[in-house]
């Protein structure tokens, strides 16, 4: 896909909000391959039209978003889901970045934050704003650990040389590829090729998954240096 034309399905219960998002994108040139009012819904119109990106309501009926987006990631592993919920204290975060989302966006978000989301995930780089983080990292310290997530090392963690255990140190504290390179006095083609090693060493979709692994481990701990 070119992320600067993703296709993008449209999963949520209200249709304002649909119509909406629908408006903002296909106003920006963004395709809109279709519409979905509830989980189920989701998953049977993303094996149908096949998109590029999923923007998926975290709470609907019937099936709910982190159940719909496990579904599709599972199906259809080139897609992006990013997961949009009302507030960004979502008890649901953490899961659905640790199954493979992409990212999280707060319905509120801006016309252009929401165009430039979908295309951003399309380049297979994460989207974390920056209050969810935050908040994210600040459950974690407290070990409030949430549904579907489970303490413990990375099984394959051992497989990554000490330059990558590096890299993925830097990555989970938010560093992007040009950031990577100038601190590592690397190249950011040398920076692209050690995080897509990263990522196929340890099964990863993108780099919020990077970033969970990065913590899960203790490469990076909540109140170090970022």
């Amino acid at each position: 896909m070119s992320p600067a034309s993703p296709r993008v399905l449209i999963a949520d219960d209200q249709a304002l909000v649909r119509s909406g998002f629908r408006l903002i994108l296909t106003t920006r040139g963004i395709e809109v391959a279709g519409e979905a009012a509830d989980g189920a819904e989701a998953v049977a119109a993303a094996r149908r039209l096949r998109p590029d990106v999923v923007l998926m309501d975290i709470r609907m009926p019937v099936m709910d978003g982190l159940q719909a987006a496990r579904l599709v990631l599972a199906e259809l592993p080139d897609c992006r889901v990013i997961m949009l919920t009302t507030f960004d204290l979502d008890r649901y975060v953490y899961a659905a970045l640790s199954l493979g989302a992409s990212g999280f966006l707060v319905k509120d978000v801006t016309a252009e934050h929401l165009a430039a989301a979908v295309r951003l995930v399309g380049t297979g780089d994460a989207l974390l704003a920056p209050s969810i983080t935050r908040r994210l990292v600040e459950r974690f310290a407290r070990g409030d650990r949430l549904p579907g997530t489970a303490a413990g090392a990375h099984p394959d963690l051992a497989a990554l040389t000490p330059r990558e255990v590096e890299v993925l140190t830097l990555v989970g504290r938010g560093l992007s590829n040009a950031e990577l390179a100038a601190t590592l006095t690397l190249s950011e083609a040398t920076v692209k090729t050690h995080v897509k090693r990263i990522f196929g060493k340890l099964g990863l979709r993108d780099r919020a998954q990077a970033v969970v692994v990065a913590y899960e481990t203790g490469l990076v701990r909540p109140g170090g240096p970022g």
